[in-house]
């Protein structure tokens, strides 16, 4: 499932296209998605100008003039492709679900073979109360995340460390592939419990956490199955692995003789350093 710095790479491929332009068709070609898709989709979008994309956690927004906002989540192979100079003869393929036309000709299709994307109005001022945000952490690269603020949410949690950052309450964005690389770098276990964590180390994971992000993003996300950025290219973070995917293989951490072992943790698969991770 494309996490945080997927998401953010879409959202920025995205911006060229759609901000400023206004949508002079919109047509979704089945009834649901994961979700049924919002009564009166077409309706409601088509003739609306874009104002602006944003993300939260994985979820990417679309801002509307009027203050409406469309949500849509990629789910497990959702991409988006952008295809410019749209001939009026255009038919969608198997798994194109959603397909928005601007004013300048170019076409933007929710493409999705499993179908567990989703898309849902926000009413405007409704953002904070949406039921799919509400409950969401930090932002992981925003200053409303530290050290501090990690160490409060995971005190008292009888829980591993991989499950605490997988929920997307503690950090909002993170998923299997960055919690996996966070720790590695940060030197912590995922099998630590999650209230043992202790100051020292929750600043250092916040600074893993940021910085692993950060690459990610430069690199243009992970490409391991369906995600693709909206040009068609591929991202390349997945070179950059640590600890992902690399059972067996020895630690990258020059002072650690150690090697990379797989377990599982409630039904995915983890990667880590049983040397170097404490």
């Amino acid at each position: 499932m494309p996490e945080l710095p997927e998401v953010e790479t879409v959202m920025r491929g995205l911006r060229p296209a759609l901000e400023g332009r206004k949508l002079v068709e919109v047509r979704a070609f089945r009834p649901d998605l994961r979700q049924p898709i919002p009564e009166g989709f077409e309706a409601r979008l088509t003739g609306k100008r874009v104002i602006g994309l944003s993300r939260r956690a994985k979820y990417l927004l679309i801002e509307l003039a009027g203050g409406l906002q469309l949500l849509l989540h990629l789910g497990m192979s959702g991409r988006i492709l952008v295809v410019k100079d749209s001939s009026a003869l255009w038919m969608p393929g198997r798994h194109d679900h959603i397909t928005f036309l601007t004013d300048d000709k170019t076409r933007i299709i929710f493409n999705d073979a499993r179908r567990f994307g989703l898309v849902d109005f926000i009413e405007p001022g409704a953002g904070a109360t949406h039921p799919l945000l509400a409950k969401l952490g930090p932002e992981p690269l925003s200053n409303a995340f530290s050290g501090p603020v990690l160490a409060a949410a995971l005190a008292g949690r009888n829980i591993s460390m991989k499950a605490a950052l997988m929920d997307q309450r503690v950090v909002a964005g993170l998923g299997n592939i960055y919690v996996a690389e966070a720790l590695h770098r940060a030197r912590i276990s995922p099998r630590r419990l999650a209230r043992n964590l202790g100051p020292a180390r929750a600043e250092r994971l916040v600074r893993a956490i940021r910085e692993v992000l950060d690459e990610a993003i430069r690199a243009g996300g992970s490409t391991l199955r369906d995600y693709v950025h909206p040009d068609g290219e591929l991202g390349y973070f997945q070179h950059n692995f640590r600890v992902y995917g690399r059972t067996g293989q020895a630690c990258p951490r020059q002072t650690c003789d150690g090697f990379i072992t797989q377990i599982n943790q409630a039904g995915r698969s983890t990667f880590y350093c049983g040397r170097c991770q404490r």
